[in-house]
């Protein structure tokens, strides 16, 4: 008995330093539960407190005035710059060509020295058909002078009727000859005028395609150079079917419609022209109508085949309420805006709005100038939200066409 009762009590010995470090180690647990647990409370915001205790703290915005104004009402498309003439300068005769006489990139005028093709054998055809006028012309005139003399003997019955007759003929006959003659001296003087070959119309003229030295033929295809017609210059644009009713309205009031031609990325104003017709028909792959707009591009911004944005001033809105694009929202009742009242609070407003111009809408119903608007910062806004304002010195709407600094 007293053996099995030391043996307990060396097993309970050797047992109790792992009961305490179990103990210990389930301290350090609760320890840093409970440690943990209070570090996330105060990593808390202290304004995320109880729901509605901030419901009332003013919600920073941007705003901007509406103000009245007179509205441009404009109508966009896009176009290529397409020239009034395009000509490819050839060569009517064949030929060395001896001299080149202008510039590539030259702006000429119709009538001025292009290039000149060797003149010599067109010189020699012309003293040719002079030589064969003159014989013929001598010819002739032998030949009205017998004439003439058997006339007088057919009067003194001095010689038969049959030889007058057969020298009336003759005469005729060099009077044909001669004509010929003239027409065939008049050809080779046009062809030795070919020789010289001069712009057909006034323009810009391109990159030369032959050199001097080389022969040219009037067979050839690509020709000497192109000239471009750039003043005036004309763009075709296409608008959509639905916009055709006002053009044809405003077109039939025979008033110029005013046409602005924009760069490719419709900010920077390029030149400034009219409308100068408008085609029959319809596409119906595209549902567009073309129109043609003439510019007289002064300072040569417009070149041929140059994709511009198109505006059509079709009208003007007059002393209307104009507000900024930024502050109309959208929501199933249509559109509406963020109202800022005098003591900083919130209504929200339906509004209609009209054409727009740019970062500028007409507001035909719901707002009056010098209003207050939200435009930036509404996210969280709803019906009495007191705001604070900390833009004051945003511009108001810009001037319709003109954007904001």
């Amino acid at each position: 008995m007293a053996m099995n009762q030391d043996q307990d009590n060396s097993a309970l010995t050797q047992a109790r330093p792992w009961r305490r470090i179990a103990i210990f180690g389930l301290i350090v647990v609760v320890a840093a539960s409970y440690y943990f647990y209070q570090a996330g409370r105060h990593r808390e915001s202290p304004t995320e407190a109880k729901p509605g205790q901030f419901e009332n703290t003013p919600l920073s915005v941007a705003v901007a005035l509406t103000r009245q104004d007179d509205l441009p009402i404009y109508l966009s498309g896009l176009g290529t710059v397409t020239p009034l003439h395009t000509v490819t300068v050839r060569s009517r005769v064949d030929g060395e060509l001896i001299r080149v006489a202008f510039t590539e990139g030259q702006a000429v005028r119709q009538g001025d020295l292009l290039a000149e093709i060797d003149p010599r054998p067109y010189q020699v055809a012309v003293q040719q058909a002079e030589g064969q006028l003159l014989r013929d012309e001598a010819l002739l005139k032998n030949a009205e002078i017998d004439q003439d003399r058997y006339q007088t003997l057919l009067e003194q019955d001095s010689i038969a009727a049959q030889q007058t007759a057969t020298q009336a003929s003759l005469v005729k006959q060099y009077r044909g000859t001669v004509e010929i003659d003239r027409a065939q001296l008049d050809n080779a003087k046009l062809q030795l005028s070919y020789a010289r070959i001069t712009a057909p119309v006034s323009g810009r003229i391109g990159l030369r395609l032959v050199d001097q030295g080389n022969m040219v033929r009037a067979s050839d295809l690509n020709g000497l150079a192109v000239i471009t017609q750039i003043q005036p210059i004309s763009v075709v644009f296409t608008l959509p079917e639905d916009d055709i009713p006002a053009v044809m309205r405003r077109w039939r009031s025979g008033d110029a419609i005013v046409i602005d031609a924009y760069d490719r990325a419709g900010q920077q104003k390029l030149a400034s022209g009219k409308l100068l017709a408008v085609d029959n028909q319809i596409d119906a792959s595209t549902g567009t109508l073309k129109l043609k707009a003439q510019f007289d591009n002064e300072d040569r911004t417009l070149f041929a085949n140059q994709f511009v944005n198109i505006k059509m001033r079709l009208d003007t809105l007059r002393a209307a309420t104009l507000a900024p694009s930024a502050a109309i929202q959208h929501g199933s009742g249509g559109a509406f805006v963020y109202l800022v009242k005098d003591d900083n609070s919130i209504t929200v407003r339906t509004v209609k709005t009209g054409p727009a111009d740019g970062e500028t809408v007409a507001i035909l119903e719901g707002l009056a100038p010098n209003q207050k608007l939200v435009i930036d910062g509404a996210d969280k806004l709803r019906e009495g939200s007191q705001v604070h304002v900390i833009d004051k010195t945003k511009p108001a709407v810009p001037s319709p066409g003109k954007p904001a600094n």
